[in-house]
């Protein structure tokens, strides 16, 4: 376990530009040891550039990010001792089985003989995959090359474990499943978990959640927290002339009224009881009402004025596979 204090994640000021583009503006947190701590963004939002950084694959423009008082910058070798990573696309040979996978990439790591094939047998009875262990991984589902993966990480025993897209590809099912397992191995390990995600779901479950989008950390905090910055209830209205019932709504309730792509979106205490006033007094104008409790979209769309699903739009298509 680590023996140095402070966190297990140090980003500082970390800034990286593609050219003219910024990809990442001065981005600044920390992950504590034991956290499950999700990135959270939309496509080109940055993210993965992030990710890259922190696992030593790119040097940043300017700033810094230390593992374990390790820096990325100075000491990239350091901070590959005591990482995991797991990649969005697989990392997995599917012309070996799942233990010949094991094997290979334990030795990578110096890990030899009995204690490589004892340490890989343990961790594929952990996620329950010993009786798959002869199997070709190109006949393994989606789910199960996904438990491969993070066994195989886990192999060299890192103290943080990295981890771009967990889930994508993956069922609803296989997702849940995923999710179960990283909360076991914090539990069981305490090893700390950064992730990124394009899905809300899953960063609902983190310990606490980084919202970025175009480069920028917007929100930092744990999940319910943020919600709880919204407000009480959430109403989203759609009408015939969105701007015109915007300055109507405001003048009614005293409130701001956000439009969000042809959307009306209103954050208030009570919401409920402001619907029948607004059905009454706009018969003519709206068209449907919907009543919701806070999400972690509606704190994307508090920061930022877009939908998370429709964030980045804006983006040419090759800056959004850059970030």
């Amino acid at each position: 376990m680590n023996q140095n204090p402070g966190p297990a994640l140090d980003v500082q000021g970390v800034t990286h530009r593609y050219g003219s583009r910024t990809a990442l503006k001065d981005v600044r947190f920390e992950v504590s040891e034991g956290e499950i701590f999700a990135l959270l963004g939309p496509n080109g939002g940055g993210k993965t550039t992030l990710f890259r950084i922190i696992t030593t694959l790119m040097r940043p423009t300017a700033g810094d990010a230390q593992v374990f008082g390790h820096s990325v910058r100075d000491a990239p070798h350091a901070v590959r001792r005591k990482i995991g990573v797991v990649f969005q696309q697989p990392g997995l040979d599917p012309k070996l089985t799942v233990f010949e996978n094991m094997i290979h990439h334990g030795r990578l790591h110096g890990m030899l003989g009995a204690p490589l094939r004892n340490a890989a047998d343990a961790l594929l009875a952990q996620f329950g995959i010993s009786d798959r262990k002869k199997d070709y991984v190109e006949t393994l589902s989606g789910g199960l090359q996904r438990r491969v993966e993070l066994a195989k990480a886990l192999l060299p025993r890192p103290e943080i474990l990295f981890l771009d897209e967990p889930s994508t590809g993956l069922d609803p099912g296989a997702r849940i499943d995923f999710r179960n397992e990283l909360k076991r191995l914090r539990s069981e390990t305490n090893t700390t978990v950064v992730l990124t995600t394009h899905f809300i779901g899953e960063a609902d479950h983190a310990d606490r959640v980084g919202v970025i989008h175009e480069g920028d950390l917007v929100a930092i905090g744990a999940p319910d927290a943020l919600k709880k910055e919204v407000g009480g209830e959430v109403l989203s209205i759609e009408a015939g002339d969105p701007e015109s019932l915007r300055v109507k709504l405001e003048a009614m309730f005293s409130c701001e009224v956000r439009s969000v792509d042809g959307s009306l979106r209103a954050e208030m205490r009570d919401a409920h009881a402001a619907i029948p006033r607004i059905a009454e007094a706009f018969p003519g104008e709206v068209r449907s009402i919907t009543l919701g409790k806070p999400t972690l979209e509606d704190v994307f769309i508090g920061k930022t004025g877009k939908r998370f699903i429709d964030a980045d739009a804006d983006l040419p298509a090759a800056d959004a596979r850059k970030s």
